[in-house]
This record gives C-alpha cells, structure tokens and sequence, in this order.
C-alpha cells in the first residue's frame, strides 16, 4: 500500500483561491494576484513561496517591461498533483491519469456490449494498478474520481446486477487514496468549469449529449449537484408532446434511425446528411425548450452545448438551437446565450479526474 502525503488535504481557502485564479487565468505575477484576492502583497509572498515549495506552482521567466520592476508569473506545476478519473458509459468504458493542468498522460479503453460491475471492476483494477507502477510519482495522485450514469438498472434487464451495486465503495476498498463519483453529465459539466477554454460567467447550464442527453448546473462559480445528486439532470426534463429531453437529444436516437450503433470516435461518425439534419432539428427544439426553462427557474445567462460528437455536429446543434431559441415566447426573461462546449468527447473523463481535484484544490471543496 502507497503511503500517501496529505499535504493537498491541509491547503487553506486563500491557497485554494490562489490555485483556482492562475487556473483560469493562465500565468499570473504576485502582484495581480494580490488585486484579484484582496490579500495583501506579503501574504501572496507568503502563500505562493508554500505552493512553490510544496510543488503545486513554478515560477516562469522574469518579464521586464518599460514602466516598474520586472516581474515573474506563477504557473501551475503539472506533476504537482496527479488524479485518476474512470468514465463508465453505454458502450465504452475509459481510465485517464491527468496531471494538474488538464492534460491527458495515460488513457486506457475497453468497448464492450454493455457494462457488468465484474467487467468494470476488472478494467479498473488492472488499469489503476498499471499507472501505478508505471508513473515516477504515485504518490502525487491524489484521488479517483468516478463519471457514471445513474440508475443503470433502467437501462434493461442486461443491467440487474448493477442495483445495490456500491461502485466507488468496491473500489476504495482496494485504493490508497479516495475516490469520489458524480453523473456523469454532471462530470462533463465540472470539466468545462475547471479544464474549459472558454470565459464562462458564474452561472451557467451545461447541456451535454452523447448516448443518452444530460446536463449539469454551475452557480456562483461552483457545480451544484443537489441532495440526491441530481440537479441538472435535464435528460429526465419534460418537453411538450409527453416526452423527456433523452427522447430526442441523444445519439441512441440518432442510432435508432440509423439502424446500427456509431463508434466512440469522431472518424466513424458516418452519418447521411438527410438524417442527421432531421435529428439536429428535434434535438434543437428540445434543447431549446430547455435551455429557457431553465433560465426561467434558475436566471441563467449562458447554455453550453457539448457532447460525444464532432465539431461539426456540435456546431450545427448549437446553431439549431439558437434558431430555436429565438422563436420560443420569453416575457418576463432574457433568453440565454448558447455557446459551444470546448471539450467534445474528452469532458467526461477529464470531468472524472476533476472531482478529487475540485475537492482538494477548489475554494469550498467538493460540489455542493
């Protein structure tokens, strides 16, 4: 068993605020960090000579400019801290070793008919212990993280055996570190707020469809899972004519009009133009449907839209939607702005991974 430190689990909320802040902002000068905490210059000495000395941040080259002293950003170190992330879905089932900035060291995958705990458990711990003798720092992963989709049980008699079935339990059981589980939309949600590319405000829904549609909520800069860990769950949402969101916002619906499954790559995404633009139109007007409501409800100002397909789809999906949009009544509301995810088929995996770095490194910890 790996001895693990724990010097991530004693880091204060300033040092967690400091981490968060170059995260999102890429490289920052003490002195600019000083402005965005409020903290005073001394204490941001104070504060990133620790996070220097305990490897979570680097020091980059000195800038010199024309007007006051030099200064010298503070970058996020990528072997500061390492985390596991697993992705169980329909068909395919992914392990990742991500480094502190986001990026992808290992990947392993198996596709199967659908999944069984016996299979996935035996992935799991054969990959886990695979990373662990093959990484020179072990001791630096700080957790796993766990994106599934809950209820599989639903998903036909093939999946009994997944009810009562104590997933990250099992696997903690033969851990050294922790491990933490959440949707997995939810997971695509926490990746675009923690890993994303783009300049998101501090509210936001996240609408994410791959096999079966799902979404997650952000509020006030932090993912909200809810009691029962299912907010956002806006697969489940009614759309008008008796339906739910899934019912016509997700691939297996496109699948069902194709005749055959298509392949977790973008490369074997082959699908006539004809049928994937009628698809794209229904999964528009319900994607649309609920990106108001749920600016009704929660006064949201943007929508993400991603998923498990390419650009071009998720391009196509979001333009849809925004003609939608525009045509559905919003008196009383701004309608939302619907803007393109920036992680494609990679936010679940990388969502999986952020969960023990939310709960570690984030300001206030685990989502709420």
């Amino acid at each position: 068993m790996l001895n693990h430190p724990h010097h991530w689990a004693d880091l204060s909320q300033n040092e967690r605020s400091i981490l968060s802040l170059i995260r999102k902002r890429g490289p920052l000068p003490r002195a600019a960090l000083a402005q965005a905490t409020g903290l005073s210059p001394q204490a941001i000495t104070n504060l990133t000579r620790k996070l220097i000395q305990n490897g979570f941040l680097e020091a980059d080259a000195v800038v010199r400019g024309r007007v006051g002293q030099p200064s010298t950003p503070l970058s996020l170190a990528p072997e500061g801290a390492l985390f596991l992330g697993l992705k169980l879905g329909r068909r395919l089932v992914e392990l990742a070793l991500v480094d502190f900035v986001g990026t992808v060291k290992i990947h392993r995958q198996e596709i199967y008919p659908h999944p069984t705990p016996e299979r996935i458990m035996t992935f799991a711990r054969h990959g886990i212990a695979t990373i662990l003798a093959s990484t020179p720092q072990p001791l630096r992963i700080a957790g796993l993280g766990v994106a599934t989709p809950f209820r599989l049980w639903d998903w036909g008699a093939e999946m009994a055996d997944w009810h009562g079935f104590d997933l990250a339990a099992r696997l903690a059981e033969e851990l050294p570190f922790p491990v933490f589980l959440e949707n997995d939309a939810s997971t695509a949600c926490a990746a675009e707020l923690i890993f994303g590319r783009l300049s998101l405000p501090r509210d936001f829904v996240h609408l994410y469809v791959a096999h079966f549609a799902g979404g997650g909520v952000v509020l006030d800069g932090r993912l909200r899972v809810g009691p029962h860990r299912n907010a956002g769950a806006l697969g489940s949402m009614p759309i008008p004519g008796g339906r739910q969101l899934l019912d016509l916002a997700s691939v297996s619906t496109l699948e069902e009009r194709l005749g055959h499954p298509l392949p977790p790559d973008d490369s074997g995404w082959l699908v006539p133009p004809d049928i994937e633009a009628r698809w794209i139109a229904q999964s528009a007007d319900a994607l649309a449907f609920a990106a108001l409501s749920a600016t009704a409800l929660l006064d949201i100002p943007v929508v993400v839209i991603d998923g498990a397909v390419p650009p071009a789809t998720r391009r196509a999906l979001a333009d849809a939607t925004r003609t939608a949009l525009a045509q559905l009544p919003a008196a009383g509301i701004d309608r939302p702005r619907i803007v393109e995810g920036s992680l494609s088929r990679s936010a679940r995996i990388l969502g999986a991974a952020a969960l023990p770095l939310a709960h570690f490194f984030e300001p206030g910890g685990a989502p709420a």
